[in-house]
């Protein structure tokens, strides 16, 4: 069975201590932190508060599985995209300091007049000027399939351009599918460098839109992706993603946080079942 995390985005009215009391009492192993007291985690957090939050997390045996930051390369202003640079950079810092193994970029959405082609090269050149920090550190940085790169092809361009031990891919299993993608598509594209996936599931509406649902309640193959990971031997985390942060009327996350939990192992355990009959089969 994957290990589950959750993101705090679910739950921006929660302490550190209750969004870490709450994964214990579910069975998550860890937290990816992308909110802390309510808003998105700061990169200046203070030695005596990096030291806080290892002890929250690691006292209730858990661990920290990633960093969730909003920097993005696609803007035509080159000191906007050094100074998403540099934030990546502090962001890298933190995610050492808090022993966390990897920080989420986004790529970022393409603006009037820049080509596809320019972004590309934008995201590249600015993920591969940080590497040698996240060398350093010992921190992977990872790019979401999100904004102008919710298809596995699309972050794959990326990656092909900057091939790095220290530089891999977030599978949000939401983007690529509403843009049409099939998960065997996205696993092709992206393969061996998927280092982290989200979950969450949705409803498409009549208008084209996405409601956020509980999961197994939408039409996103979460189920499919977790037997196509085990399949391929994928080594990372599953991490629940409950958007609550920005879609405050979707459920509470006392509800939604177990809930995905227990659907999540209940897919995983009937799987495991089945594998193993067909493998007892086999071998009669």
């Amino acid at each position: 069975m994957f290990p589950l995390v959750y993101s705090t985005l679910g739950c921006p009215n929660w302490t550190l201590e209750k969004a870490a009391d709450v994964a214990v009492a579910n069975g998550y192993v860890g937290l990816e932190v992308r909110l802390l007291d309510g808003a998105i985690i700061p990169t200046n957090l203070s030695p005596a508060r990096c030291a806080e939050v290892r002890r929250i997390v690691h006292e209730r045996g858990l661990c920290i599985a990633g960093l969730g930051a909003s920097t993005h390369f696609t803007s035509p202003d080159a000191d906007e995209r050094q100074a998403n640079v540099a934030e990546l950079r502090r962001y890298l810092a933190l995610a050492n300091a808090l022993e966390a193994p990897m920080v989420r970029t986004f790529g970022g959405n393409l603006q009037a007049g820049v080509t596809f082609e320019q972004a590309i090269d934008w995201v590249a050149q600015s993920i591969y000027s940080v590497l040698p920090d996240a060398e350093r550190y010992g921190v992977t940085v990872m790019l979401e399939t999100h904004d102008a790169f919710c298809r596995g092809a699309d972050a794959a361009r990326v990656l092909a351009r900057v091939e790095h031990p220290r530089f891999q891919a977030i599978w949000d299993v939401h983007h690529p599918h509403r843009m049409g993608e099939s998960i065997e598509e996205t696993w092709q594209w992206l393969g061996a460098r998927v280092g982290h996936v989200h979950l969450k599931d949705a409803r498409r509406r009549s208008d084209g839109s996405w409601q956020l649902v509980l999961m197994g309640e939408g039409e996103v193959p979460n189920r499919s992706v977790i037997n196509l990971l085990h399949v391929n031997g994928y080594q990372g985390y599953l991490s629940i993603e409950w958007e609550k942060k920005w879609h405050p009327d979707i459920e509470e996350p006392e509800i939604a946080l177990p809930q995905h939990a227990q659907v999540v192992r209940d897919w995983m355990a009937a799987d495991i079942v089945i594998d193993s009959a067909i493998d007892s089969a086999a071998k009669q």
